[in-house]
């Protein structure tokens, strides 16, 4: 790879960086909201170093005697007697060039439910001594999902209970026993650490994979409410499609609440 390819590699990587970062929303699909200034940085250090690379191969003389033929010969000579050419870098580095294009052109996709099918769910971490607070009496109640799981599975008052509750997600299949499960994929960082989290649904048949969907129903009564034995799952009442969220990779509180 020579210095001009080097130099428009630079560029491409910045361009694509700025382009997922600054011009649309599709850094969310790999990252939490909190680094775009970290990404849109980066983005603009490359872009200038390619300029400045760009520059100074522009005002660096030719050599004395560089012209085609002898310089053909000289580079060749040179990478003969050493064994290999210093003056470019590995072929290898081309690969670069890969992500960079992609992020300009054809953006992965998502997260979506085959990762959530092939990963367990997230483990609702809790204190001995957390209280829960009292639920408001508004009807449907809008509750995320982890809060959901919390309070079915670690509320000794059992509140709950009865309780009519609204979430938001994604459609996950259960898989070949059949069944669906409500689902968020949450990033705590990006995409290499996110984690799941499931609530299984009774009560409609499964609707497409990565639909989103507002869901309102009442707990699933499996094992005993307020302890681990209680299946974080919904008796449906039920379904309405909604857009999936921008920022579709955390877990927030219903937007449309009744």
């Amino acid at each position: 790879m020579r210095r001009l390819a080097q130099t428009a590699l630079l560029a491409l990587i910045g361009a694509g960086l700025l382009h997922t970062a600054l011009f649309t929303d599709l850094y969310l699909r790999y990252v939490k909201e909190g680094l775009r200034p970290v990404l849109i940085a980066s983005g603009a250090v490359l872009l200038l170093l390619g300029a400045v690379n760009a520059y100074l191969d522009l005002r660096r003389p030719e050599p004395p005697g560089h012209g085609h033929g002898q310089g053909h010969e000289h580079g060749h000579a040179r990478a003969h007697e050493h064994g290999h050419d210093h003056s470019a870098a590995p072929r290898v580095a081309w690969l670069l060039a890969l992500p960079a294009v992609s992020l300009l052109a054809f953006a992965p996709p998502a997260l979506g439910a085959y990762t959530a099918a092939h990963s367990g769910g997230k483990p609702v971490t809790t204190t001995a001594r957390q209280r829960f607070d009292r639920l408001p009496a508004t009807s449907p109640l809008p509750l995320t999902l982890t809060g959901f799981t919390k309070r079915v599975q670690q509320d000794p008052t059992q509140a709950i209970r009865g309780r009519q509750v609204r979430l938001t997600g994604f459609v996950t299949p259960a898989g070949p026993g059949g069944g669906w499960y409500l689902t968020r994929i949450i990033f705590t960082c990006c995409a290499a650490d996110s984690q799941t989290v499931k609530v299984r649904v009774y009560g409609t048949d499964a609707p497409p994979a990565d639909t989103w969907l507002a869901v309102t129903g009442t707990w699933h009564p499996a094992g005993r409410l307020g302890t681990r034995s209680a299946e974080a799952a919904l008796d449906v009442h039920e379904t309405r499609p909604i857009a999936q969220p921008v920022n579709a990779f955390t877990d927030d509180l219903p937007l449309t609440p009744s």
